[in-house]
């Protein structure tokens, strides 16, 4: 059994409550997204972040870091999303996933029931699977029998006795590891593989290491938006035997609807992240991690705090979650960015079909908003833009970093990173057997996506969701207005271009109708 934790902080530190019963030092705005839900927030004296109403989100992100050395700041999340206020470990079901088996003890067994919304869901092959290994469960107890939310298969660890076996520096070779195995490793076995150590001692101290992670998660097989992929980044420490349920993930997710699955944007625990019942990633999709375990914890405190940071704005609608904008991995790539892992950029995939395209795409479609989506994804620095192309690029540039190959000057974030990571690793975690259709890994490019589509859109598999509704009240006055789009300047240029257009015609008519009446013989009066 392993000591309570939410990634880098000890779960004695928080207090497990009720977002509606969360005291005032949880931002009201955090309290009303969670007001149903169960979450963890700080106990009385930890140190949170702070914010300033007035700053963007980027302009407060850069403040921070400037003052701040890392380490030096050892700030709470505000809340931490657990889902449930019971915690099992070492537990088994029966072959017929009635009853569960802890302590000594034999209990009933249930899940906690499938959201409407949600188009798919635990079935027989899921109980065969989880029956034949141990299991770590939240949950609550109802009516003598255990109600599991969460399903965390207990040999999901880091191996200790995984081979060393490096990888070249470059995104091609994480690319072959995530698309190394059918349908991305979707049917695969739970996969370590350590691909730089410090020295042959390495694993030797990784248990109690701090670490930092880059998530990707992969495709879904039955939801045609989500072929790109989602991901996210995480801290925590690794376990006595490779445990990594308790890892903190921050999830970036769009507040401005309800999903299906019941996702709210939060940080939480990798377990929950992954094998909620509902909206665990691992249900619908493979996914794959790249883990650097550290000698020191400042450069994993300092992220995670800057992380906490970001959530606090995100809550308070000082920025929006856009798709091509800032997106799950625009979001984390800027902030890698702005603490000083300049993360590599690939540029946008082509201001050419960008201009071309948002008028095509508009007439074509009908809709204004579709053709400004096209010239936002084409113009988008692809490594904030694709989950893949982020994971790929970080990761081998975090290779290049801890080599001593990188070619450019090192910030001081950057220099800690080389000085303090012991062992990088991959992970491959499968999808969990369900009723759902297998997944897939990710695309990496705009024709990758196309390619996926059915061509018949009568085919194509949309999942609609409602609108979240944020109260009026619950917006800060002081915040900063949102910045437009780059196809608002756009759409701007066009309708700019479109008055001189018709002014030069207009002006072309004019004196063309003048110079054929001076062409025409004037007329005597009688």
């Amino acid at each position: 059994m392993t000591s309570p934790a939410y990634g880098l902080f000890p779960a004695a530190d928080f207090m497990v409550t009720m977002g509606y019963r969360a005291d005032s030092a949880t931002i009201p705005q955090a309290r009303w997204f969670f007001r149903e839900e169960t979450i963890a927030v700080p106990a009385h004296g930890r140190p949170i972040e702070g914010l300033d109403p007035r700053l963007s989100a980027t302009e407060a992100l850069l403040g921070w870091n400037a003052l701040t050395l890392p380490g030096s700041a050892r700030d709470y999340p505000d809340l931490v999303w657990i889902g449930s206020p019971e915690l099992i470990e070492q537990a088994w079901i029966d072959a017929e996933g009635e009853n569960l088996r802890f302590a000594g003890e034999l209990t009933g067994f249930s899940l906690t029931p499938r959201l409407e919304s949600n188009r798919s869901y635990y079935n027989a092959d899921s109980t065969d699977f989880f029956a034949q290994r141990e299991l770590r469960l939240r949950g609550k107890t109802d009516g003598g029998r255990f109600v599991a939310r969460s399903i965390w298969p207990a040999d999901f660890r880091l191996d200790p006795d995984t081979a060393f076996k490096p990888i070249a520096a470059t995104p091609e070779a994480i690319r072959a590891f995530v698309r190394s195995e059918p349908r991305g490793g979707a049917q695969s076995n739970f996969t370590t593989q350590v691909i730089w150590q410090r020295d042959a001692d390495s694993r030797r101290h990784r248990a109690g290491s701090p670490l930092i992670g880059i998530m990707l998660n992969g495709a879904q097989g039955d939801d045609d938006e989500a072929h790109g992929g989602h991901f996210g980044l995480f801290t925590g420490r690794v376990g006595p035997q490779g445990q990594m349920h308790d890892w903190l993930m921050a999830n970036f997710y769009t507040l401005e609807t309800e999903s299906e699955k019941g996702i709210i944007a939060a940080m939480l625990p990798l377990e929950c992240y992954l094998a909620d019942l509902n909206g665990g990633q691992a249900w619908y999709r493979p996914s794959y991690l790249l883990v650097a375990t550290l000698r020191d914890e400042r450069t994993a405190l300092h992220l995670s705090s800057a992380l906490a940071r970001v959530f606090n704005q995100f809550y308070r609608h000082q920025f929006a979650y856009h798709h091509a904008a800032a997106n799950c991995t625009g979001i984390c790539v800027s902030t890698l960015r702005t603490i000083g892992w300049r993360v590599p950029s690939l540029g946008p995939s082509s201001w050419l079909k960008a201009i071309a395209g948002l008028p095509v795409v508009a007439a074509t479609s009908g809709s204004l908003s579709k053709g400004k989506a096209i010239f936002d994804y084409l113009t988008e620095d692809q490594t904030r833009l694709f989950p893949t192309i982020a994971f790929e690029q970080a990761g081998a540039d975090l290779l290049r970093l801890v080599k001593g190959s990188a070619t450019r000057e090192l910030t001081p974030y950057e220099g800690l990173l080389r000085q303090d990571v012991e062992e990088i690793m991959l992970v491959r975690i499968p999808q969990l057997p369900s009723d759902r259709a297998w997944g897939n890994y990710p695309v990496a490019s705009v024709d990758e996506y196309r390619q996926r589509l059915p061509k018949d859109p009568a085919k194509q598999q949309i999942v609609p969701v409602d609108p979240r509704h944020f109260p009026p009240g619950l917006k800060d006055p002081a915040a900063p207005d949102m910045k437009p789009l780059r196809s608002d300047y756009a759409v701007a240029a066009y309708a700019a271009l479109a008055v001189l257009i018709g002014g030069f015609l207009l002006r072309f008519m004019s004196r063309s109708r003048r110079g054929k009446r001076a062409a025409v013989p004037g007329q005597r009066n009688g």
